[in-house]
């Protein structure tokens, strides 16, 4: 974890998503100590940085409905932690279930789990948002993207129209592109009015799928992306690779002066 604050200082930045669980390295456990908790919290002192974007790992699209609830249970539970850990923007994903595999019964536990966490993150005063994100299987090192109901048009439509008004979008146009190569509208018609969440990263072809990459590495071209956006705040740079973090984090921000768009880290 610790290191995750040194690149970001080092690199000049004062803002840093974090993730609670998921049993990847670099990310809080889903059963903080308080031991933990008062290491986390020490980091941001010490390094000057702030936490307001927050991931939890979650699917609400699981076909079992007792493991469904106790999925929400799980969200519910961590939802005061990620707050209390600094957290204003708590990202979540819609789940993974491949949209021509959804039921109205899954769509329908899907809309009640919403409901309740909105209703939690209201007394909380923190913000939802849901991540463009299919569903991925890893086949010879890389992943063949589906869509998902937060990737295929008329199922991000649907989720629109049921979802608590109040729930935003994570828009990540990266993992739109890699769901639906053709398709460079990147749903930004439907979602424009709901983000309240950014991430910025790209997908390479490789061998029939897809390896994560950063901004300018591959063929997303961000400036009509920004000229659309209609969004204001935070966006976030996630590079995946674990070899050279900083390096792509850095030809990210060197992509990002290549545009001439104007921007400023926090």
């Amino acid at each position: 974890m610790e290191e995750h604050f040194r690149i970001a200082q080092e690199l000049g930045f004062k803002t840093l998503e974090f993730g609670i669980g998921g049993g990847q390295k670099g990310r809080l456990s889903d059963e903080l100590t308080e031991t933990e908790r008062r290491a986390f919290l020490a980091l941001k002192q010490d390094y000057g940085i702030i936490t307001p974007f927050c991931c939890l790992e979650n699917d609400f699209t699981l076909p079992d409905a007792e493991a469904h609830q106790q999925m929400v249970a799980y969200v519910r539970r961590l939802l005061p932690v990620a707050k209390e850990l600094g957290a204003t923007h708590v990202r979540l994903f819609a789940g993974f279930t491949p949209s021509d595999e959804m039921t109205e019964e899954i769509w329908q536990r899907l809309f009640s789990a919403f409901a309740q966490c909105q209703a939690d993150s209201d007394q909380l005063g923190i913000q939802l948002a849901i991540e463009t994100h299919g569903q991925l299987e890893w086949v010879d090192g890389v992943a063949v993207h589906r869509h998902t109901v937060s990737t295929h048009p008329a199922d991000v439509q649907r989720l629109l129209a049921g979802l608590p008004a109040a729930v935003g979008f994570n828009f990540d146009p990266g993992n739109l592109k890699a769901v639906a190569p053709n398709d460079r509208s990147f749903l930004l018609r439907q979602l424009r009015q709901r983000i309240n969440y950014c991430h910025l990263k790209d997908w390479k072809r490789e061998k029939g799928g897809w390896l994560a990459c950063a901004i300018g590495d591959d063929d997303l071209d961000y400036k009509p992306v920004f000229e659309s956006l209609g969004y204001e705040g935070v966006c976030l740079i996630e590079y995946e690779p674990l070899d050279d973090v900083p390096a792509g984090i850095r030809r990210s921000l060197e992509y990002l002066d290549r545009l001439g768009v104007s921007y400023q880290l926090v």
